[in-house]
């Protein structure tokens, strides 16, 4: 069973490294690991390019943004199952992979996903919070639930059926997906209670209330479009939803 994660990056070199490290010094071998850069000015792709050996493929080129960059990945990957890592991300331990693809085995599923923490940005040991997943019941969507983004696992085969990501969603993109998937089309999932990402912490849709609340008008945007009910009401339960991610820090 292939796995391709993709990577979309722009001006990344500071962290790009350590994410491909962590691709690279997984457990299981059948991985194709894809980077789609929106012309970065910096060194990111000089760092690609020190990689060439452990990455299937790369592109370069302008884009309208991360998701549209996904979207590119996505055209051209050839794994039976799909994930995402953004380059300040990285796999958290040796052997993620491996579990994700014993876990599809083992589980007539369609996605999975699993848990992620935030972290320091220069000291990834440093835990902020933790997104502690739940078994999955569609229902929770109702009340502003979602898998965590970056530990969602998907069947390449249903991509092709549903289609990429929306990108004029913007922040919401992730969510609108995932949505669509889990909600509107009943795609089965499964929650696999472990670890599998380490994300720096510093999002644009969180960094001021401006933001925060362009963040939640758009995923109201996504829910309407997706027909969850009561959509007003459900954006504002979305962000209360991870308050318990919050329960304990560490470092």
């Amino acid at each position: 069973m292939r796995v391709t994660i993709i990577t979309p990056t722009f001006n990344s070199e500071k962290y790009l490294n350590a994410c491909i490290q962590s691709v690279i010094e997984q457990d299981y071998h059948d991985i194709e690991h894809i980077v789609v850069d929106g012309l970065s000015t910096d060194s990111t792709m000089e760092i690609v390019r020190s990689h060439k050996n452990h990455l299937a493929a790369s592109i370069s080129e302008k884009d309208r943004g991360m998701y549209d960059a996904i979207n590119k990945g996505m055209a051209i990957a050839t794994g039976d199952i799909i994930g995402i890592l953004n380059s300040d991300d990285v796999l958290a331990s040796n052997d993620v992979i491996s579990t994700i693809v014993q876990t599809f085995q083992q589980n007539p599923v369609d996605t999975i996903y699993g848990d992620l923490q935030y972290v320091d940005p220069d000291d990834i040991n440093k835990i902020y919070r933790t997104w502690k997943g739940k078994p999955f019941k569609r229902s929770r969507f109702k009340y502003g639930w979602m898998p965590a983004h970056p530990t969602f696992y998907i069947k390449r085969s249903l991509v092709n059926q549903y289609g990429g990501y929306e990108n004029h969603f913007y922040s919401a993109a992730d969510y609108e997906f995932m949505s669509r998937y889990l909600f509107v089309h009943k795609v089965s999932s499964y929650y696999l209670p472990k670890l599998l990402v380490k994300m720096r912490r510093g999002g644009q849709s969180n960094s001021n209330l401006k933001q925060r609340l362009r963040a939640n008008r758009r995923d109201y945007l996504a829910m309407k479009k997706n027909k969850i009910p009561l959509p007003f009401l459900v954006a504002i339960l979305k962000p209360l939803s991870k308050l318990p991610q919050y329960y304990k820090k560490k470092g």
